[in-house]
């Protein structure tokens, strides 16, 4: 209690705060029942909300794709990338353009500003391509087409079909799985990889063909004019309209082998004679092992915003019913990379943490307020999550480790408004025995009304510009601040709603307590104890029907804990805190704050803690703490890239592959790992490129080797980051001849580019690769260290057979280009004539050369060219090709890289472990500033520091406009331009803690990390001043203090709220700072919590933890000493010149 008579002075009574808590008072069953419904419908919502790893990513991405057969990756760039890009050019709100001009197709990807809408965005890139029509070539295999791009169109899980069965069986399994996952709802579709697709071949005998006079044309003329079904109308037949058609559709192969066809000398032959026709494959490029096995795998790809965890349950529901009643016993299934795992696991962690956090709150709590009244504080935290969750639905929120941890920021923040209110309710109310319960708490909410709306709003404040985040990792952390926002008003409206009438209803005087904290009795809890041994005793009964006794230990560990706090907590520990611990701490404060405003000691201590902030600065530049983009902890995965060169057919790479495989499993075993592993999974020709920039078309020269590692705390807490360090140590001393390899992990967050990325950009491909190996040359001679091995994407030894045609010849006969070179397309590659339909699906009836006619140069060309010779009375005519062509044998791109209307080729390498991107990117950036550059060529940094570049520069901007919104709040409040410059010192000086925290420790800052967390404790350090100098003028203007004997006695009356607010974050954000997770599902089922320290969880979000943490520490300590002394300078300032 507070012994200044001047204290008996009571706050006004009136306004509309006053009215509201007062009739929420004497209605407070209408309280109860919403809070109820709130409760339940919060609940509801939480439970359906969809389940993700992390959010789905809009992004406005488009890709235009045109197919042009035949033609050269230069001459896809001039005809159609460049016409395209021109028209492109001209529309709005495009951030960049990229393009991959590749042999016979163009690829154009356009970014656009995240402000644009994707409808918008898609129309006005269509309009483009369609305004860029007339410049194209109008023989186009395939027309410009448009389509977005979906980040959401990854697979969440691989389900892996093997067996000892014929590859055509396992894919018979594998299509009847697949129409059933394509069949729910949460799915978009399911890809099949490793499996034999069907075809009817007829692989022609070329000398046989060109003896009977047959051509491609007479061949494809003959089965498309057999295989045919046409309706012919409806014929009335006795007043009965009958539809009739005509039926011509192949049955069986052997009506394809039976077909007569016709020469063009009027010879006739049976197709069968001249070719083999068979019902089989296509020609397998791409494969696919688990664990050294065969297998066909089905790629699961789930549909946007769906609940990933639903699907993942309805899927493996599904695989287990095809095992036990549709597979035979032999066919293995297994699962693997299923992100439902991990999102499972993230969840449970991030749900327990608030849960701990939540605990921890409410202990230190009731050392301050007692038991009863940290149970209402406490409240305000499940209270305000639940209001938040109802607007979720309405904002297309899934519920992922984003929103969850928006919600674990604020599990601090959010009881501030619930502290305040009650704290000075318990201080009216025991310091006036006039008042009744319901008016301390009316005159309690009203007093504290302004500083608290000031405080919340000051506290949205830095998150409001957060918002407006550009690009894919703005999209990606959106979700972070609207959570916090929403949260933060269901904070206020929970505590001056709810928390008033709690408090009305159970908050009692310590006098009233006084017997039962003193002198303890169980007749005192009597009541209370036979109520929850009841429900421990029905939790038991019902135990033996659910098949645990979850609810009957909670209710037995809840009647533990009250008779605990009865007999021990309140009378042995917080009561003495509060009599003795309290008072004398507030005396001492109260001593140390007279001390410190006495003479020119304010000055002092204001002028040495910008000092400190200055020293600190300077300890910063000789640190040099490390910096990263993005926080990522052990690999989940180990992914072994390797690059043939370009042309190497699929199944030579596939035995490559394998003795890369083979070299995996020996290390493993060599480092005793395998324990560690859950699966190794290759996959060549498909699926084999990075997940985060997949190929956009087949590459048999690539493939991927992925080791899966089992969950983080199955790991017996050795590090798979050593493991992936040993994979590079060894492949680096022991490479693969004539293969490009790269291991690397799994890539946490939104997808961005490479830690180092060098773009050379310009005209001409020959002064780009002459500044390619000058750029090279620079970097192995500079010794910078840390860059695993630059890649370059600009392939030039692409093999190639060039056929040239000779003109004036092939004039004179009257043959075209095209005619030759469709003519070697169909007899090398193959033409789809026509389609061989069965009761299930179609297939392609597939015309081409045998192999031994077409895998021969030579053969092909003594291929004859078919054509009807007009000068000759339209007489068919044969000409071989060789007599108008000739072949040479050469090397091209094997795709051109253009970005932003220039071409472009990109160097980019992974980072070594133990070496930072941000000083390796800026040591190239200093080494490319001092090299000559021929007059329109380029070199900067891309890939991920373009997108970090981005990032720093909005949070510098962020951070700016926040200051902004909060000086404009606290002016409006105080009506004055100065004092809002008093609290912004605890800004600026709580920056101290958070850089000699990071320092002291030796920890790593995270620029999307650490950025939002100062900016995060620019509204958090702001409301401690708020609710110092709010009091202090209060006391000064309303209840005729001084100056000095304001500041001390404010402070000490506000000290109690200032420590609690501060404790609560820090102590709410512990939990995930270490990583800490505790069971509590399994603590009462099971009786065995799993407590686990360092889980997935604190990787990711440790770093912003530990910034709030160490700022909000230290700002604290300085709001407490500096605000009183910055507050007493300037008014003695303003006394001055008044």
């Amino acid at each position: 209690m507070e012994n200044n008579i001047k204290n008996e002075q009571l706050p006004e009574g009136k306004g509309f705060i006053y009215n509201m808590v007062g009739w929420l008072s004497t209605n407070r069953t209408t309280v109860y029942i919403f809070t109820f419904i709130i409760f339940l419908a919060g609940f509801m919502i939480y439970r359906s909300l969809p389940k993700e790893q992390f959010p789905d990513i809009v992004i406005p991405q488009m890709v235009v794709q045109t197919v042009y057969a035949g033609a050269t990756p230069t001459d896809i760039e001039n005809t159609i990338t460049k016409p395209i890009e021109k028209q492109l050019k001209s529309a709005t709100g495009i951030k960049r353009i990229k393009s991959n001009s590749l042999q016979d197709v163009s690829i154009i990807i356009i970014e656009f500003n995240t402000d644009v809408d994707v409808a918008v965005a898609k129309q006005r890139t269509q309009d483009a391509v369609d305004k860029s029509i007339a410049d194209l070539p109008k023989d186009l295999t395939r027309q410009p087409s448009v389509a977005e791009v979906n980040f959401s169109e990854f697979p969440i899980m691989n389900i892996n079909i093997a067996g000892d069965y014929p590859l055509d069986k396992l894919k018979k399994y594998a299509e009847d799985l697949q129409d059933e996952i394509e069949g729910m709802p949460e799915i978009t579709r399911v890809d099949i990889l490793g499996a034999l697709k069907r075809e009817i071949q007829i692989n022609l005998d070329l000398a046989k063909m060109q003896s009977s006079g047959v051509s491609f044309y007479d061949i494809q003329n003959v089965v498309q004019g057999e295989n045919v079904n046409i309706s012919g109308g409806e014929l009335n037949v006795g007043g009965v309209r009958r539809a009739l058609r005509v039926t011509g559709e192949f049955k069986t192969v052997e009506q394809v082998g039976n077909l007569i066809l016709r020469s063009s000398t009027g010879a006739t032959v049976r197709l069968k004679d001249i070719a083999e026709v068979t019902d089989s494959y296509e020609e397998k490029q791409d494969f696919a092992r688990l664990d050294k096995k065969s297998v066909i795998t089905l790629n699961v790809i789930k549909r946007g915003g769906a609940n990933l965890i639903e699907a993942a349950d309805r899927i493996e529901k599904t695989i287990e019913e095809y095992r036990e009643n549709r597979f035979p016993k032999g066919l293995v299934v297994s699962i693997t990379a299923d992100q439902s795992e991990r999102t499972r696991g993230d969840l449970a962690d991030l749900i327990n943490t608030v849960v701990l956090g939540f605990v921890f709150v409410v202990i230190v709590l009731m050392f301050f307020m007692g038991v009863r009244d940290a149970v209402f504080v406490g409240l305000s935290v499940p209270l305000s999550a639940l209001l938040a969750f109802l607007f979720m639905p309405g904002l297309d929120f899934t519920l992922n480790t984003i929103v969850l941890f928006g919600f674990l920021l604020g599990l601090g923040i959010v009881v501030d408004d619930a502290i305040v209110v009650i704290e000075n309710a318990h201080r009216l109310y025991n310091n006036f025995r006039k008042l009744s319960i319901a008016e301390a708490v009316k005159l309690a909410a009203s007093e504290v009304f302004v500083p608290v709306l000031t405080g919340t709003l000051t506290t949205i404040s830095p998150f409001l510009p957060l918002l407006f985040w550009p690009g894919m990792v703005g999209e990606f952390m959106k979700f972070l601040p609207m959570t916090l926002i929403i949260t933060l008003f269901a904070s206020l409206f929970v505590a001056y709603v709810m928390n008033p009438v709690f408090a009305v209803s159970f908050m009692k005087r310590h006098d009233e307590e006084s017997n039962d904290v003193h002198a303890p009795e169980f007749a005192d809890i009597r009541k209370t104890v036979f109520i929850l041994l009841s429900l421990s005793v029905a939790g038991y009964v019902l135990g033996f029907g659910i098949g645990n006794f979850g609810f009957g230990n909670f209710f037995l560990f809840c009647l533990g804990i009250y008779v605990l706090n009865h007999f021990i907590i309140t009378p042995k520990m917080i009561v003495p805190f509060q009599l003795k611990t309290l008072p004398n701490f507030k005396n001492n404060y109260r001593k140390l704050i007279q001390y410190v405003i006495t003479g020119k000691r304010p000055i002092y201590v204001v002028v040495g803690s910008f000092f400190l902030l200055i020293f600190t600065f300077v300890i910063m530049g000789i640190v040099k703490p490390k910096v990263i983009f993005f926080p990522s902890g052990d690999p989940d995965y180990i992914y072994i890239y390797n690059k043939m060169p370009v042309g190497t057919d699929a199944r030579v790479t596939d035995s490559v592959t394998k003795v890369v495989e083979q070299k995996v499993f020996e290390l493993l075993k060599k480092e005793n790992a395998g324990n560690l592993v859950n699966s190794v999974i290759s996959n060549v020709g498909k699926n084999a490129g990075d997940p985060m920039n997949p190929d956009r078309a087949a590459t048999p020269n690539k493939s991927k080797v992925t080791v899966a590692f089992v969950k983080l705390t199955e790991r017996d807490g050795r590090s798979t980051q050593e493991l992936l360090n040993k994979f590079q140590d060894y492949f680096f001393k022991n490479p693969l001849p004539g293969v490009e390899m790269a291991i690397e992990r799994e890539r946490n967050g939104p997808p961005t580019g490479k830690p180092v990325a060098i773009e050379i950009s310009g005209d001409d491909f020959l002064t780009l690769l002459d500044l390619e190996k000058k750029v090279r040359f620079a970097v192995k001679k500079s010794g910078i260290q840390g860059i695993q091995e630059l890649k370059s994407d600009l392939v030039t030894n692409k093999p190639e057979i060039i056929i040239d045609v000779d003109r004036e010849k092939a004039s004179r006969e009257g043959i075209s280009s095209a005619q030759v070179a469709m003519a070697v397309r169909t007899g090398l590659f193959g033409a789809e004539i026509s389609k061989f339909r069965d009761i299930k699906d179609e297939y392609p009836i597939q015309l081409r050369l045998k192999g031994e006619s077409r895998n021969q140069i030579e053969r092909l060309l003594s291929m004859n060219i078919t054509y009807r010779d007009m000068n000759m009375g339209g007489a068919l005519r044969q000409v071989p090709l060789n007599s108008i062509a000739s072949v040479h044998y050469a090397t091209s791109f094997s795709q051109i890289n253009r970005k932003n209307q220039e071409r472009m080729i990109t160097l980019s390498s992974d980072v070594l472990q133990g070496y930072n991107a941000n000083e390796i990117v800026s040591e190239l950036s200093n080494l490319f500033e001092t090299m000559d550059l021929p007059q329109g060529y380029k070199i900067r940094m891309g890939g991920e520091q373009e997108d970090q570049k981005e990032s720093m520069s909005f949070l510098g901007l962020a951070f700016g406009a926040a200051l902004v919104l909060i000086y404009l709040i606290l002016a409006t409040q105080f009506n004055s331009a100065t004092k809002p410059f008093i609290i912004f010192a605890t800004i600026l000086l709580s920056l101290i803690g958070v850089l000699l925290g990071f320092m002291t420790f030796g920890m790593t800052f995270s620029v999307i990390m650490s950025g939002v967390g100062i900016i995060a404790l620019a509204g958090i350090v702001v409301k401690n001043g708020i609710l110092l100098i709010e009091f202090i003028e209060e006391l000064r203007f309303k209840r005729g203090y001084g100056l000095k004997e304001a500041i001390i006695e404010g402070g000490g009356i506000r000290l109690t709220p200032v420590l609690l607010t501060a404790s609560a974050a820090v102590l709410g954000l512990i939990p995930l700072a270490i990583g800490l997770s505790i069971d509590f599902v399994t603590l009462f089922t099971e009786l065995n919590p799993h407590i686990f320290i360092g889980s997935d969880s604190a990787v990711f979000w440790g770093i912003l933890a530990w910034t709030i943490i160490f700022g909000l520490t230290f700002s604290t300590v300085l709001t407490l000493v500096i605000v009183p002394c910055m507050y007493y300078i300037s008014e003695r300032i303003r006394e001055r010149f008044s």
